[in-house]
């Protein structure tokens, strides 16, 4: 059973497992940080094709469809996604189609990579080349994979919507179990790469649930939409909602004072490699064995270490990427 349904079994809340947990934490040792820096690593979350904080969302999304009675998931990204082949991938080992719709971003061998899996993984993709062509063309999408008469169940960017974001909710109760265990310090911060919401809005909300004080910090790294603290704080209140209305008795509302975003560290625009990330990648690679990638995680930890010292401590860096291969 999930910490969520252990925490309210009377509620309505269908979930599947598909990773093991905990994930692991442990501090970073070797990066000159003046602040008690640690991490949790999600990269190994998943029990195949691909892992990561994407896998945590699909244990809550894939049961819902189901629960929806809906048989194809359409949903959104850039072209380099790891989201959209995370659901591409289990979804297919689940008995959902996958439609995907997909926005030109700048293209390195990370996104050369990903393309080719995304190409291999039976999911059907629409590739445009702006957020405002992709909106256009949606409902097309949509009602050309109609069946029976039923849409696709839609998902927004990175699975993103209440229902996703129960995974983060589930992950906070897990951290706050790690902490109560003395596996590490409670964190004052946590730091997070944003790049569609779904993951701070659940930490947010399950930190509060479990009662720790930690506050959200999330390194923004998409410009395509508003990620600022009222909008990922809104989705947050939203999964609140979601959890009410299944029948869980949940008072707990997110503030302002819960967590906060900044783009500081996002560079030229979404999929855009930063020296200061790209520099992180390599020095947590060699000194901490940490393998990041140049969109999200390297940029999320440029901001650890260029904020080192002002953020307060200790600090929790979740490292969200899962560099399995796919088949």
């Amino acid at each position: 059973m999930s910490r969520l349904g252990e925490r309210f079994p009377a509620a309505d809340l269908p979930h599947i497992r598909l990773g093991q947990s905990p994930t692991p934490v442990r501090r970073l040792e070797h990066l000159d940080l003046r602040s008690e820096v640690w991490v949790k690593d999600e990269a190994g979350f998943g029990n195949g094709g691909w892992g990561g904080n994407k896998v945590r969302k699909l244990e809550w999304i894939i049961p819902e469809a189901h629960r929806r009675g809906k048989d194809t998931l359409f949903t959104v990204g850039g072209i380099g996604t790891h989201w959209g082949l995370a659901a591409a991938l289990y979804g297919r080992e689940h008995g959902l189609r996958v439609v995907l719709g997909l926005v030109d971003q700048p293209i390195d061998d990370h996104v050369r990579g990903q393309l080719d899996r995304l190409a291999s993984s039976g999911a059907e993709m629409y590739r445009c080349r702006t957020v405002g062509r992709l909106r256009i063309a949606a409902p097309w999408i949509l009602a050309r994979h109609a069946r029976r008469g039923r849409l696709p169940y839609y998902l927004p960017a990175g699975g993103s919507s209440p229902i996703g974001s129960l995974g983060y909710v589930e992950t906070a109760l897990e951290i706050a179990e790690q902490v109560k265990a003395g596996e590490m310090p409670e964190p004052a911060t946590l730091v997070t790469a944003v790049g569609s919401g779904g993951t701070a809005a659940g930490l947010a909300l399950g930190l509060r649930l479990a009662g720790l004080r930690t506050r959200v910090l999330g390194i923004v790294v998409n410009d395509s939409f508003r990620l600022d603290a009222v909008t990922v704080t809104r989705l947050a209140n939203r999964t609140a909602s979601l959890l009410r209305d299944r029948g869980a008795d949940v008072g707990t509302v997110v503030g302002p004072h819960d967590l906060d975003t900044t783009s500081a560290w996002m560079g030229d625009t979404y999929g855009a490699a930063t020296t200061a990330g790209l520099e992180s990648l390599e020095l947590a690679a060699e000194r901490e064995e940490l393998d990041l990638e140049p969109v999200y995680t390297a940029k999320a930890m440029a901001a650890v270490r260029g904020l080192d010292g002002s953020l307060a401590g200790p600090v929790l860096f979740l490292q969200t990427h899962g560099p399995r291969s796919a088949p």
